[in-house]
């Protein structure tokens, strides 16, 4: 089982390539000297794609099988990653003029790539890590898979800097280690064995099939979560730098700041997370962490610098598991529709695309603490759906 799972494991690690779009959005501002619109178009044209490609992946698995669609997502992933090393942008720094946008088009075409792969991955990577678990440990071994995606989020905010002090090259050098990696986790994939088998009587996942699922209140609000929740941790993602830097003068190191109070604690939660999910059900736990994400955003609202550095950290807590839980409670509910369910929550990442939008239109109009108002009010909505999922009766096809 652990020489099935290691690949898996992988592939969540590469996953994490994709957000690599919230520490870009300054990076490629600044490099490109870019408006803050276009520089939007970063996260745009990558989460867009988990809007685009989630349901027809989802059925085009049914068809082809997990492992085929395992190393597409990967194949994808990795042609996004060489089309900025062939045009020269592998590390060293390289002078480009303001209003010349076709090396800063190159990146988007990169990144559309590199998340059309990230979204594949995403679709199946949450089902294919149930085929690979033992009996009721696929909550904890998606928590832990979720832990390792985080670390390769965490790339995108730890090696630009550490590259420029050390060995004076530029943030483009992401392109070539994140490829060295998926072409790693290719090798690995291609000698591994999975079952499709599909239970008796199940049919062939389509269009209406996927779509008619969402008639179900219980699918519905769970899909909804997850859109409301990516979207809410894009924001904070890209929300906090902003505000270390206007309200507490932190700017040179920005990256690492908001990454150590931020997303290092979404790594270290999602480790313990899958600890605590063999003592605690999924239900409660989900619970639990949407109440200490909601207490981390209040304390936010503080003007006390060391209370708004307490309440990032406590938001990355809450925020560690919530997407790996509401997922696997949803499959567990209707295990026979895991990749009608996959594609739909998978779709529903797109929330990484539209409700930062909503955050930075209030931020523009009412200031960036004020634009911290709108994941409160994405996690107050995740908390009425973790009550509701613990008070639905078991959901059937």
């Amino acid at each position: 089982m652990k020489t099935k799972t290691a690949p898996i494991f992988l592939a969540f690690l590469c996953m994490g390539f994709g957000d690599v779009v919230g520490p870009l959005v300054g990076l490629a501002k600044e490099t490109f000297q870019l408006s803050y619109t276009m520089a939007l178009l970063v996260p745009f044209v990558g989460f867009i794609m988990f809007g685009i490609l989630s349901v027809p992946i989802g059925l085009y698995q049914d068809k082809k099988g997990k492992k085929f669609i395992l190393v597409l997502g990967l194949v994808v992933a990795l042609i996004g990653l060489l089309l900025p090393m062939v045009n020269g942008m592998y590390g060293a720094h390289v002078e480009f003029n303001p209003g010349e946008y076709s090396s800063f088009y190159v990146v988007l075409a990169s990144i559309l790539l590199l998340c059309a792969g990230a979204t594949i991955l995403q679709v199946v990577g949450n089902p294919v890590m149930r085929d690979v678990s033992p009996e009721g440990a696929y909550s904890k071994n998606l928590s832990l898979a979720q832990s390792i995606k985080a670390v390769g989020s965490s790339l995108g905010f730890l090696v630009p800097p550490l590259v420029a002090m050390s060995f004076g090259l530029d943030w483009s050098i992401l392109f070539p280690v994140f490829s060295v990696l998926i072409a790693a986790t290719l090798l690995l994939t291609f000698p591994l064995q999975i079952s499709d088998v599909k239970e008796p009587g199940v049919q062939r996942a389509t269009l209406r099939s996927c779509l008619l699922l969402l008639k179900n209140g219980y699918v519905l609000m769970m899909v909804m979560a997850i859109f409301i929740y990516v979207g809410a941790e894009v924001s904070m993602s890209s929300g906090v730098p902003i505000l270390l830097r206007e309200n507490f003068g932190i700017t040179g190191f920005s990256l690492w700041v908001s990454w150590a109070i931020f997303f290092l604690p979404i790594l270290l939660g999602r480790f313990v997370g899958s600890i605590i999910l063999g003592r605690m059900s999924a239900k409660n736990f989900l619970v639990v962490t949407v109440f200490v994400a909601i207490v981390g955003v209040l304390a936010m609202f503080s003007s006390n610098e060391l209370l708004t550095y307490a309440g990032v950290v406590l938001v990355g807590l809450g925020f560690a598991n919530i997407f790996p839980l509401v997922f696997s409670i949803t499959i567990d509910r209707m295990p026979d529709r895991s990749n009608e369910l996959s594609g739909l929550m998978v779709t529903a990442i797109s929330g990484g695309a539209i409700v930062p939008l909503i955050m930075g239109s209030v931020a523009d109009s009412a200031g960036v603490l004020a634009g911290f108002a709108v994941p409160l009010l994405c996690l107050l909505y995740i908390s009425f759906a973790s009550f509701a999922s613990r008070k639905t009766a078991t959901v059937t096809a």
